[in-house]
């Protein structure tokens, strides 16, 4: 089981991108920045860096306060899935390379972004159905993504 949890991992940082696409790379970048996730010598190295941590957390805070707005758009239309798939890449990618698979790694992330993406988009309809309004649905995917994203990056 040991031996699967890069991938496990990557799939559920990937997952994290689709509901929020800047959150999942904001965790990878804090994790690499306090020594939680080895990158150094990677190809990734540059997303322990402060720079790197300053402009995903700026990125997913913003997002975080976007995605409540009325105008917002869908996260299935091409810019926005492009997004997801492309941070669930890269975040997927930095997991898996700290292990020493990084391809594996980013195919695994893409894997998640899609079911994130759809997955998620499917969970907060119904949510807001069932709550008459949107509000506490994006509040809850909000509350997962972030605590998702925080126990996948301190988990490893």
């Amino acid at each position: 089981m040991m031996a699967s949890l890069p991938y496990l991992l990557a799939i559920g940082i990937g997952f994290v991108a689709g509901l929020r696409a800047m959150t999942a790379p904001a965790a990878i970048a804090w994790a690499a920045y306090l020594l939680w996730l080895p990158l150094a010598g990677t190809a990734l190295a540059f997303m322990g860096s402060i720079w790197a941590v300053g402009i995903f957390t700026l990125l997913a805070v913003l997002e975080l306060v976007g995605d409540q707005l009325p105008s917002t758009p869908s996260r299935k239309v091409p810019v926005q899935f492009g997004t997801r798939l492309l941070m669930g890449a890269l975040c997927g990618a930095a997991l898996g390379a700290a292990a020493g698979v990084l391809l594996a790694g980013m195919a695994c992330g893409v894997v998640g972004a899609v079911l994130g993406t759809y997955l998620g988009a499917a969970a907060r309809a119904a949510l807001a159905r069932a709550f008459g309004r949107d509000l506490p649905a994006a509040l809850i995917e909000d509350l997962v993504a972030v605590g998702g994203a925080y126990l996948i990056v301190h988990g490893i």
